[in-house]
């Protein structure tokens, strides 16, 4: 009987590797194969273990990254929603106030223009600016024409009336103001 640092022939080699699917013998006839020693191949197989524990703990770790990046992003945004909802609750307690009101209509009137400043100064603390849009000229980048006006005393394609006011956050735009458009026929005849 063979002792345990005895070469291994191509044949134990392959029996060998037929405990782990892993591990695949390149189909060659036992004369051309190098002969291994038992303690070459224990060393290379502990390698090989090593490597897919460490593969193995490598996807873990990298799934587990990418769950706590979606739970952190998740996080982020519902703190970004209080901050705003926060800023609102006031406005909304204000409206309430309004509508359990006994007063007067000059008395509510007052108190919903309390409210709307309140209302823009909120917007304003969120960096959200209202589109200049009465007499400015149309910009399809910032106004949305409903239509067109017949007026001599305004520029062509500039805004005669705005009937819902744009918003833009910084830069970018959130909604457009909604505008008839000035038509000026001896401007246009010019």
């Amino acid at each position: 009987m063979p002792d345990q640092d005895t070469e291994l022939t191509l044949s134990e080699e392959a029996a060998a590797a037929a405990d782990n699917p892993i591990v695949e013998m390149p189909a060659q006839d036992a004369e051309e194969a190098p002969p291994v020693s038992r303690a070459e191949y224990d060393q290379l197989k502990a390698e090989r273990d090593q490597l897919l524990d460490r593969l193995a703990r490598l996807q873990a770790e990298f799934e587990n990254a990418r769950k706590r990046a979606e739970r952190d992003r998740i996080a982020d945004r519902d703190y970004a929603a209080v901050n705003v909802v926060e800023k609102f609750l006031p406005v909304l307690d204000h409206f309430e106030l309004a509508l359990k009101s006994a007063g007067t209509t000059e008395q509510l009137r007052s108190g919903v223009e309390l409210i709307v400043k309140q209302m823009e100064d909120v917007l304003r603390q969120l960096q959200v600016t209202a589109i200049p849009a009465m007499g400015a000229e149309f910009d399809p980048r910032h106004h949305e024409a409903l239509g067109t006006v017949e007026r001599l005393d305004l520029p062509d394609q500039h805004v005669a009336e705005e009937i819902r006011r744009g918003y833009k956050l910084r830069d970018k735009l959130l909604r457009p103001a909604l505008v008839r458009v000035a038509s000026n026929p001896k401007q246009t005849s010019e």
